[in-house]
């Protein structure tokens, strides 16, 4: 089976990604695009609806060298209702082919760092969203913001890091500076709600004073192009 070579609006540092698990993203995030897309198409609903479950059949899939894959691009893989079983198997198959540097993106990395930071299983890199400082419990079930910043400190010093601001929801501005620069993060990527979502977003002069508060904390930003329109 091949590996997908990575398209569209994500990371253009991102080479491959690789998905092995079907079923809903516990999180349940309002505006996942995921989901957005299982609305559309039938074979994206057989594979992403019901109980998160591990697809057999992708852990055949063969990853060679050299490579950047992200993992797991399509789910949260160290979501709490993710099985145990189904993470192992999932690392050891990244093992497998030791040679890349794997990616991982989670709202929940306080168990990410169990798996992973703990053990070491392969050369990696991990991210969270956070996309506001304010807890907006109403459009996801994930992790509140401060619990998703308190997981990523345990990497400090461990691994390479990353926050995504995406979709930018209305924030405060000091708070989540403070919130992002205790990360540490190695950068954070900006983007806004590309799907219309209708989510709380925040004033442009907000978001301008939150990229000159970050760069006055050293900290490297990628703007995702769909930022430009919050940027005008």
């Amino acid at each position: 089976m091949p590996l997908i070579k990575s398209k569209g609006n994500m990371y253009e540092w991102v080479g491959y990604t690789h998905s092995h698990l079907g079923g809903e993203c516990p999180h349940k995030c309002s505006y996942c695009y995921v989901q957005a897309m299982a609305a559309r198409f039938p074979n994206m609903k057989a594979r992403y609806s019901g109980p998160v479950r591990l697809i057999e059949n992708e852990l055949a899939v063969r990853y060679g060298s050299g490579k950047i894959i992200f993992i797991e691009h399509m789910n949260d893989l160290f979501a709490d209702s993710v099985p145990d079983e189904s993470i192992q198997r999932i690392l050891l198959h990244c093992e497998a082919c030791h040679n890349n540097k794997y990616v991982f993106q989670t709202k929940n990395p306080t168990r990410a760092y169990s798996w992973l930071a703990l053990h070491k299983p392969v050369y990696f890199m991990i991210g969270t969203t956070i996309e506001s400082n304010r807890e907006n419990l109403a459009i996801s079930k994930a992790p509140a913001p401060y619990l998703r910043r308190d997981g990523m400190m345990k990497f400090i010093g461990k691994a390479e890091t990353f926050v995504t601001v995406e979709p930018i929801m209305d924030f405060d501005v000091i708070p989540l500076v403070e919130m992002i620069v205790a990360i540490k993060p190695t950068f954070i990527n900006i983007g806004a709600d590309s799907k219309r979502c209708g989510l709380p977003e925040p004033a442009p002069a907000k978001v301008k004073e939150f990229v000159a508060k970050l760069q006055e904390a050293g900290i490297v930003i990628r703007k995702k192009t769909n930022l430009e329109r919050m940027l005008a």
